[in-house]
């Protein structure tokens, strides 16, 4: 399948050219050109704008039971056009073609999840207690446009979360994807247009990061910010959004902690952990980072771990039986080389990896680390990245202690046979999301948000959902 010709969705219209010209999208499997997009002016903002504002007073006031038809008429396409996406999303994002089919397939569930619970939004009375007041009810509505930003990662998931919670609480919204993975994006978008979703409803525009970001955040139509990205962006926006007094959502960095406890069995854990770690090339806001094994499983998890990462099948996602893509641009190599001299530097030995593959693309080895000091950066800066770090505790609470030592908080992991251990542990671990015996901890039905810097609210679950709506009072005396 080649890949699409890449358009902006305005007010119902495809755009494939604009005044402000094209940039081009690039395959990080092996650095060839893909095609390219039509960058958003001043004119193509402003119309995505206007088309939002429309498209709110038709959506806001459509029967929540209409909006729900539509929106799961937008996901039986998605399902039915999952093989084709995904391979779109493999060729200009890099992972396994298996890992993008069930991406695109959970974004299926995500949107329903949230159609669902729209569907039933509930208001609930407050008896009065002045005497002429007949009826206090609390209801819950539609936030207003949206601005949706989203980053290259998981280019269908992530907009997903968005999409399926602003359009089942009846917003309509302006969605920017990273231009680095437009495509699967745009076929997400088509599905809901495609199901019949009123023009204006829901936008899609691309081009200068820092434009379309100061633009849509200071724009009087925008009601509420979406973010999900990298911390310093994210507090950047949340500033300009604060400014602006917005509503913001942000998902932000994670630098997950692993505490495998003395009554797990290591080589077990090493055995999950090879997936949930190398899972996107290590690509993953809340994949395990920073492993702190118990001195007497430290050899049977040390041993599952590298002979895993060993094992991994390297390749174009797009090839039978890869397991492991690339990263997905040249700089984020160069990134993770970095990463990986300074540990090096500081006294750190590498188990396996710690070097670029030989061949074209973007390719890392597969990489773990052991007895890197607390001053390389490793262990404090999200390398975002196919790089572990191992380490061995004797305390269970020195090792809970320094879990939740950085200022990120967005997902923990630990494993233990104990009951109360495992109370412990999910009470003390500093996370929004803290996985006990497995590192499963985002579902459909489940909010993903983090603490400390990890971000602000939740996406998915029915958090998501109300973090789209606004509470309203209706007091009527007689």
């Amino acid at each position: 399948m080649s890949y699409p010709v890449i358009q902006l969705l305005i007010n119902g219209e495809w755009i494939s050219h604009t005044t402000a010209g094209q940039q081009s999208i690039f395959n990080p499997a092996d650095g060839s050109l893909l095609g390219s997009f039509p960058i958003a002016g001043e004119a193509e903002l402003q119309a995505a704008q206007d088309a939002a504002d429309h498209g709110f007073k038709r959506w806001s006031r459509t029967l929540a039971v209409d909006r729900f038809r539509t929106i799961g008429q937008a996901t039986q396409l998605l399902r039915a056009r999952a093989p084709q996406i995904a391979r779109i999303l493999t060729q200009e994002q890099g992972k396994p073609l298996a890992e993008a089919l069930r991406e695109v397939m959970l974004a299926a569930d995500i949107i329903d999840f949230l159609n669902e619970e729209g569907k039933r939004l509930a208001s609930r009375g407050v008896p009065p207690r002045l005497v002429n007041v007949l009826t206090q009810t609390v209801t819950r509505v539609p936030v207003g446009p949206v601005a949706a930003f989203t980053p290259w990662n998981f280019p269908v998931n992530l907009p997903a979360r968005k999409l399926g919670a602003a359009l089942s609480a009846g917003c309509s919204v302006i969605l920017k994807p990273d231009e680095a993975v437009p495509g699967a994006a745009m076929e997400l978008v088509r599905c809901f247009q495609d199901a019949g979703l009123p023009a204006g409803v829901l936008n899609m525009v691309l081009g200068n990061p820092a434009q379309i970001s100061s633009t849509l955040i200071a724009s009087k139509v925008i009601a509420k910010i979406s973010f999900t990205g990298s911390v310093p962006v994210g507090k950047l926006l949340g500033e300009q959004a604060a400014r602006h007094m917005k509503r913001y959502t942000a998902e932000l960095g994670g630098h997950a902690p692993v505490i495998v406890c003395a009554d797990a069995d290591g080589s077990d854990v090493a055995k999950l952990a090879v997936p949930a770690k190398f899972r996107n090339a290590g690509q993953v806001c809340a994949s395990p980072i920073r492993f702190l094994v118990h001195r007497s499983q430290i050899d049977a998890f040390r041993t599952g771990l590298v002979a895993g990462a060993l094992a991994l099948k390297v390749g174009n996602g797009l090839d039978d039986g890869v397991q492991y893509g690339p990263l997905i641009a040249e700089r984020r190599v160069n990134e993770m080389q970095s990463i990986v001299d300074d540990a090096l530097a500081h006294g750190a030995r590498v188990l396996c990896g710690g070097h670029r593959l030989d061949r074209p693309g973007f390719f890392y080895a597969p990489t773990v680390l052991e007895d890197a000091p607390l001053s390389a950066r490793v262990q404090t800066q999200e390398p975002f990245g196919p790089i572990a770090v191992l380490d061995v505790f004797d305390d269970l609470g020195d090792a809970i202690a320094r879990a939740n030592a950085l200022p990120y908080g967005l997902a923990a992991y630990a494993f233990t046979q104990n009951l109360a251990t495992a109370h412990r542990l999910g009470q003390e671990l500093e996370a929004g999301m803290v996985g006990i015996n497995h590192f499963g901890v985002s579902q459909p039905e489940t909010p993903f948000g983090g603490l400390k810097e990890s971000g602000l609210g939740q996406e998915s679950g029915l958090e998501g959902l109300l973090g789209y709506t606004e509470v309203k009072l209706i007091s009527v005396a007689g």
